[in-house]
């Protein structure tokens, strides 16, 4: 298919989508298609699933993938308009719940000693997006930027059992979060943030996305599949879409995991939805082993970033 004709195929999908489309691709930032997320389709049904009690599942992290932690990245993620209630709301009564002694958000009642950084930076990625009053993040940015690794990433394991390396999980996490924080306009610690985030970036092209840096193998074949939602877990579409996301530059380390997404590319330049991560869902968005909206999205603004869009032939 040509370009157009790609367009306009993900244009008849989910609003969000659309919404996506228009201001990723189209350079149109079409506010009224933002507006409709919460009232019809995935946002709709979303919302929909929201408990009298204001959260979602059984809790702030239970059960994986319907707990409202999930359910809040989800939101964003469909860019869900920032000024939401039922976002906000919901955020604000989970601090209302307390943090943990380390400042961050437990994950429950039991495990409010130490916080997981993985999570914090996934809560700072939604609640910076939904305009969560800045002297509530205080205490989850401070708590994120006490796990900083040695080599310059994160990993949620270093308080548990005291892991040494980083975490490529965790480190997209936490710069998803860092980066929405500065993008919303917060200036706490602005220059730590800055700092760390350059950091962690070297790590991940340090690691050309995928590979180890050791012995240059992959590290895991996973990190090459593209799962929609990405859930807590790295993929290289998921990295690459936060670099484009992030305004980064072209560096040459990306390289390979470009041409591993070009490879994926169907016939008609779409991409499929590979996997799922199995869990909870409350409902399904794509379906495994199809033609996926989600990942030609992401796949084609990754492309258009770093002006590389070379699109099949139609056929």
């Amino acid at each position: 298919m040509k370009e157009q004709q790609i367009i306009a195929w993900l244009l008849e999908g989910d609003v969000s989508i659309q919404y996506q489309v228009h201001r990723d691709l189209l350079g149109d930032d079409r506010k009224d298609l933002q507006d409709r997320i919460a009232k019809e389709g995935w946002g709709k049904q979303f919302l929909s699933k929201r408990n009298p009690n204001g959260h979602w599942g059984m809790r702030f992290y239970q059960p994986k993938w319907i707990s409202t932690h999930y359910t809040l990245l989800d939101l964003r993620n469909l860019n869900l308009s920032p000024d939401n209630d039922i976002a906000k709301e919901t955020i604000q009564l989970v601090l209302s719940s307390g943090k943990s002694e380390d400042g961050g958000i437990p994950l429950g009642p039991s495990t409010t000693k130490f916080s997981d950084v993985c999570v914090n930076g996934m809560f700072l990625n939604y609640a910076s997006y939904f305009k969560t009053e800045a002297y509530n993040l205080y205490s989850i940015v401070d708590s994120i930027l006490d796990e900083v690794m040695p080599d310059g990433g994160f990993n949620c394991r270093k308080k548990r059992s005291g892991a040494i390396h980083s975490s490529l999980h965790t480190t997209i996490s936490v710069l998803e979060g860092m980066y929405e924080f500065h993008k919303s306009g917060y200036t706490y610690r602005m220059n730590d943030i800055q700092r760390v985030k350059t950091n962690a970036e070297e790590f991940i092209l340090l690691h050309r996305l995928f590979l180890s840096d050791r012995t240059g193998t992959i590290i895991n074949k996973a990190f090459l599949k593209m799962p929609y939602p990405s859930r807590w877990k790295y993929d290289t579409l998921r990295a690459l879409d936060y670099l484009q996301y992030a305004k980064c530059k072209w560096d040459k380390r990306m390289e390979q995991a470009i041409q591993v997404l070009e490879k994926k590319r169907n016939k008609d330049s779409t991409w499929n939805l590979q996997a799922k991560h199995p869990g909870q869902i409350h409902f399904e968005m794509e379906k495994a082993g199809k033609p996926s909206r989600w990942n030609t999205l992401r796949a084609m603004r990754v492309l258009k970033h770093f002006e590389i869009e070379k699109l099949q032939p139609s056929l």
